[in-house]
Parts: structure tokens; C-alpha cells; sequence
């Protein structure tokens, strides 16, 4: 399945956050989203996830559109994504934020809740499963009883990871996942994202530290000022003039690291 923005503006009053964008990401890969501050990253993921509707143009998923679905709807068709700040459940245990996110699985409705206690106990135990499952996949599985307030930050980031891969997405947001690691956690992260994409999930990515832009990027966009200025493979986008001017405030071609 492949998504398909195809010149899609947005417009607050006189102000363009986004102007004619067009891309595409691949299923199976993963694809990187980077710009400048302000260049209209976070406004291109919340109009593909629903939170923002497009002033023009339209998003395609699978060739459907999927332009002013409901995020909840979005999600059902398997595009998930997290945040730029964590969202988990502090007062939750990390089991238990897994938990609620395995709710777009579920297949017991309220008159078998009422009336068939015994396949909810089955359900609720196969969720429970699949929850430490995904925990394992992530380095969290030991830390299953804890509650999330009690993390660190760069562990509440992998509970927020783990919450989206929960609602098995076919393709996963992520918006600066990186943000707030040590190097040590962001070498794991990249490492995740990598083993992620190679189970099949497509991963769009969102993300200031270049390093990890760069180590683990199929394809990277980059967008400035709501304009997409280039696009291909990291090495390709890395040493693009406009890119580097974008970034470095150069006018001379160089490297971006």
C-alpha cells in the first residue's frame, strides 16, 4: 500500500504552511520528512492523519482518498502515528498503555460483554499476549509492571512507539522520535526502526538529528518555507545545494552531517 499527497496547500489566514505538495511514500521502506523549523513537517503529518484538512489537493492511501476522514478512521485503515510529545498514560503501568491501544483489534462488542463472559476473559488474555509481545520487540518487557510516570524520557518515547505498533499499522508516523534520547538510545531507536521496516511496516519519519536521518533513510523529503525542495536517496538529498542552504544558510554547495 503506498500514500500518495498529491499538491496539497494549507493556508491560515494569509500564511501558507503548506503550498502544492506533492510526494509519495513506498510501502516497505522507510521515508524521512525533514526541513527547518517552521518548514511544515508536523502540518503534512496531521493532514495525512486526519488532524488537519487540506485548504487543496487531497491524500490518497491504497488509491483512496482518505482527505477529512476522522483521525480514528485514518487509523483504521492502517496509518498510525505518534507525536512530537510523549503521549503515554502516566498513571498506567507500560503494560497496560500497550493495552489500550490493542482497542482497533478488538472483536468483542457489548451484548458479548454482557452475556459471553468467557470469550472476553480469551480476549483479553490474547491481548495481554500480543502486548508483551510488542514490549519484547522494544526492550520493554521487563519494565511491563512499572508506571510510565516513573521512565525515562527516552523510554516513554519507545512506550509511545510501542503503543502504534499495537494497532498494527501497515504504515507508522513517526514525529521526532528522537527527540530527548542520549546517542545510546538513538543508536537502539534507529536500530528498532530498521528491524520495524524489515517486518514489513512502512515507517515515515520526521526527525531533526540528521544522523539518524541519514543512517536509516530508503528515501528522504525535505521540505522549506511549505515547499518541497528535494527529495531522493540520503546521500543524493545530503549534499544538494538548496538543501544545504536551507539547513546552513550557505551559498556555497556543501555537506549537510
Amino acid at each position: 500500500m503506498s500514500l500518495e499527497v498529491r499538491d496539497v496547500s494549507v493556508r491560515f489566514g494569509g500564511v501558507a504552511a503548506l503550498a502544492g505538495v506533492s510526494f509519495a511514500v513506498e510501502p516497505g521502506r522507510v521515508t524521512s520528512l525533514i526541513g527547518p523549523n517552521g518548514a511544515g513537517k508536523t502540518t503534512a503529518f496531521n493532514v495525512i492523519t486526519g488532524f488537519q484538512r487540506p485548504t487543496e489537493g487531497e491524500v490518497r492511501w491504497d488509491g483512496q482518498p482518505i482527505s477529512g476522514l476522522r483521525p480514528c478512521r485514518v487509523a483504521e485503515r492502517g496509518i498510525v502515528r505518534t507525536f512530537q510529545k510523549t503521549s503515554v498514560f502516566p498513571g498506567l503501568t507500560v503494560l497496560d498503555n500497550v493495552q489500550t491501544a490493542l482497542h482497533l483489534r478488538g472483536r468483542v462488542g457489548l451484548g458479548t460483554a454482557l452475556f459471553a463472559r468467557g470469550r472476553v476473559r480469551r480476549e483479553e488474555a490474547a491481548q495481554r499476549e500480543d502486548a508483551l509481545a510488542i514490549l519484547a520487540s522494544v526492550g520493554l518487557a521487563a519494565r511491563r509492571e512499572e508506571l510510565a510516570a516513573g521512565l525515562s524520557y527516552g523510554d516513554q518515547r519507545r512506550v509511545e512507539l510501542a503503543i502504534g505498533l499495537a494497532a498494527r499499522p501497515k504504515l507508522l508516523l513517526l514525529d521526532e522520535p528522537a527527540s530527548g534520547m542520549t546517542i545510546a538510545e538513538k543508536t537502539e531507536l534507529a536500530a528498532l526502526i530498521r528491524r520495524i521496516c524489515d517486518q514489513g511496516t512502512g515507517v515515515f519519519l520526521v526527525e531533526h538529528d540528521m544522523r539518524v536521518v541519514m543512517g536509516i533513510s530508503d528515501r528522504v523529503l525535505v521540505l522549506n518555507h511549505g515547499r518541497l525542495i528535494a527529495q531522493g536517496p540520503p546521500a543524493e538529498v545530503q549534499r544538494d545545494p538548496e538543501v544545504v542552504r536551507a539547513y546552513l544558510g550557505a551559498a556555497a554547495p556543501g555537506t549537510l552531517d
